[in-house]
């Protein structure tokens, strides 16, 4: 199978000891579950550039990558929660400028949402570094394979799909790497466990916006 087959793929040892303690300074202390934006912070953004990442990526995209959005999450057991079924379907631009096929529009924290349509979904690839290790007792990712394929998805179309698609466990060591299709249904569980769960998550398009769109965290 393949990560267009699956819709996601774990690519090991992508960061070393040293670079993950590099990124959990760079991001500082957290009083909350993560922080948003993080593509402004240099030594995120000079990872999120990097010629290891985006050759990554490029296999699996039109045109070369481009760094468009970057959360930093913290699941622990002061900042916990659990994530239902769900695609990732919306993007974050300046401001909004109506185009055929982009709605509907919300802005969210001051920052303008917008789903774009769904062949431009396709065109997308998130990187989740995992900065710990992650399994069942601390809330690893979970993903129903394929589901990407089928796109955009009601609630009923949800609840059906969890029968039809086999569902995977991304479990992950420190410093590898989850690639996952924006489409694909994932969700994760609340965390049993003492230990962090920390994620960069970061997410590339392989396109254009219309004329006069721009991406927010470009």
């Amino acid at each position: 199978m393949t990560l267009e087959d699956d819709g996601f793929a774990m690519v090991s040892g992508v960061l070393n000891a040293d670079e993950i303690q590099s990124v959990v300074v760079s991001m500082g202390s957290m009083s909350s579950a993560g922080r948003r934006g993080v593509l402004a912070v240099p030594e995120i953004a000079k990872l999120a550039r990097s010629e290891r990442i985006l050759a990554l990526l490029r296999p699996y995209l039109p045109q070369e990558p481009v760094p468009v959005r970057g959360i930093y999450f913290d699941k622990s057991p002061d900042a916990n929660w659990l994530v239902s079924w769900h695609q990732d379907l919306t993007i974050t631009v300046h401001e909004r400028v109506d185009s055929a096929g982009f709605g509907p529009w919300s802005v969210k924290d001051g920052v303008t949402h917008v789903q774009p349509p769904a062949e431009l979904l396709a065109k997308m690839l998130t990187v989740r570094i995992h900065l710990d290790d992650a399994d069942a007792s601390n809330g690893a990712l979970r993903v129903l394979r394929g589901s990407h394929r089928h796109g955009r998805l009601s609630a009923g179309q949800i609840q059906d799909m969890r029968s039809k698609c086999a569902e995977v466990l991304c479990a992950a060591k420190a410093g590898d790497a989850l690639l996952i299709k924006p489409m694909i249904l994932h969700a994760s569980g609340r965390s049993s466990s003492e230990q962090h769960r920390r994620i960069l998550h970061i997410e590339y398009a392989g396109f254009n916006l219309p004329d006069g769109m721009r991406w927010c965290d470009e």
